[in-house]
């Protein structure tokens, strides 16, 4: 009996990826063959690895879901995502049987190692991990080098997202990103 999900929109994944730590996509068309050679296996694996609250596999048409598509960078049917909280964590191009099963299998163990309630959260203000470009860390509260930083790197996620046609995507993936340091 088969698990996997079929996508009807982007609030519908959105609602699977807010519930599942793990979820392995399938992003296809009805007019690829190699997507139709390679569905069983993904049936199989979403049969056997499918866990509640864990791990979920959901099937996205790029032509009835096209935005879902664009929003993931999807060019090439298959390709396979696996996602964590809507971040791609893992990508396979093509329909690859052994690189599926490979990335499933190592999904699937994380899964299992990992509950909602394993994280004991953070305080507010605090952090887990310093961030590389702080100055508080330093003992240096404030420096015209440090705000220097911060208006040029505001100011280029400012002309990223301002001539994107995705801002919040281009804002991720910018080099400009505090999160990407």
């Amino acid at each position: 009996m088969s698990k996997t999900i079929k996508i009807s929109s982007q609030s519908h994944l959105d609602r699977v990826l807010s519930t599942t730590s793990y979820v392995v996509a399938d992003f296809y068309a009805d007019w690829c063959a190699p997507c139709k050679a390679i569905a069983p296996l993904f049936e199989q694996l979403s049969s056997t690895e499918s866990k509640a609250g864990r791990l979920a596999f959901v099937k996205i048409d790029v032509d009835t879901e096209s935005g879902v598509a664009r929003k993931y960078g999807v060019s090439a049917m298959p390709t396979f995502l696996v996602l964590r909280k809507d971040t791609v964590v893992k990508t396979i191009r093509g329909a690859d049987p052994n690189s599926l099963r490979s990335a499933v299998s190592e999904v699937a163990k994380q899964a299992a190692a990992s509950t909602f309630s394993s994280s004991s959260g953070q305080v507010l203000g605090s952090s887990s991990e310093k961030s590389k470009s702080s100055n508080y860390s330093s003992g240096q509260p404030y420096s015209v080098q440090g705000f220097i930083s911060a208006v040029i790197r505001f100011i280029m996620l400012y002309l990223t997202t301002l001539l994107s046609l995705d801002p919040v995507l281009a804002a991720q993936s910018s080099p400009y990103s505090k999160t990407q340091r």
